[in-house]
């Protein structure tokens, strides 16, 4: 197993998912890679602070995120999954919030949009803005995603059932990510960090911020298939949901719930159903995405006795 560092530059970058984009790099089954990057909006360095990039954007092909990818993962191919154990996370120096208005200021009464300016202290674990707040941080990647199978370019905005702009705080260093392959090697990339984030990423933006380090390493699971993005977090076990329809992306991810406790309890749908509205929390990941976020999030039973049925 080897460890490979990703430069941060201008091959390096891209703002779509397609399965059209070349690899940037290969890797085999297990291998680590060490990335830096830029903030969302291409103008944050991870350790030069507010930067005015010396290279130009395609306005059609780098009009999302800046992601750093894609990843060619030796051995991965439809159908399976892409297992990502995130390691280390270490923010850049600034960030910064700011109001979206497509959201539609006015039906939380706010006339023209704000925007924070965050200092990042690395070993205080805290940021601190203009105003004189200051707040923990607890750093994770808004976008990781595997390339979508449908031909075309494919805006990073709304995640899918591969990932991409998923916006879950609960993914930070500790994680390990699940996520559907539906092109052969994955085509995993990786960028939009965030330095704290609340459920719901409400205005449309966390602390976006660049990444000094972000620590991922790949492996390929034929033993798992899934239908939507799972996680195994510090908070515990997730599954994801996504739909332009929050009720949808909530039924979405409470069946992958129901899925899980099936599967780990040996128990029938309807005593998972009861046994979900008991252990099972539903939290809104996003609702900013165009396409709403939903996560939920399974506790384990104290004890479980087979002989008990």
């Amino acid at each position: 197993m080897s460890i490979h560092t990703l430069p941060l530059n201008r091959s390096t970058l891209h703002g779509h998912f397609s399965n059209d984009v070349a690899p940037v790099l290969r890797i085999a089954d297990g291998d680590t890679v060490r990335f830096a990057t830029l903030d969302a909006s291409w103008k944050h360095h991870p350790t030069l602070g507010h930067w005015q990039p010396d290279f130009e954007r395609d306005p059609q092909l780098d009009s999302g995120h800046a992601i750093c990818g894609p990843i060619f993962v030796e051995g991965a191919k439809p159908g399976m999954t892409l297992e990502i154990q995130i390691g280390e996370l270490l923010s850049g120096r600034t960030g910064w919030t700011g109001i979206n208005p497509r959201l539609g200021l006015e039906r939380v009464g706010v006339a023209e949009p704000t925007r924070l300016e965050w200092e990042i202290d690395g070993e205080t674990r805290t940021a601190t803005n203009q105003l004189g707040h200051t707040i923990a941080v607890a750093p994770f990647m808004g976008v990781m995603g595997n390339a979508p199978a449908a031909d075309g370019i494919h805006s990073t905005i709304p995640p899918r059932r591969v990932g991409g702009n998923m916006d879950c705080k609960e993914l930070v260093s500790g994680s390990t990510l699940w996520l559907p392959i539906e092109v052969e090697g994955a085509l995993f990339s990786v960028g939009d960090g965030h330095a704290a984030q609340g459920d719901g990423e409400v205005c449309g933006t966390a602390i976006e911020c660049p990444m000094q380090l972000v620590e991922l390493t790949f492996r390929v699971r034929d033993d798992l298939k899934l239908k939507t993005p799972r996680a195994l977090t510090p908070a515990g076990l997730l599954v994801m949901g996504f739909d332009a329809d929050l009720n949808q992306a909530t039924d979405e991810a409470l069946n992958g719930a129901l899925d899980v406790i099936e599967q780990k309890y040996h128990v029938s749908r309807a005593e998972a159903f009861a046994l979900a509205s008991i252990i099972v929390d539903l939290r809104v990941t996003q609702i900013v995405n165009q396409v709403r976020g939903v996560h939920a999030m399974v506790r384990d039973l104290l004890t479980t006795d087979a002989s008990a049925r």
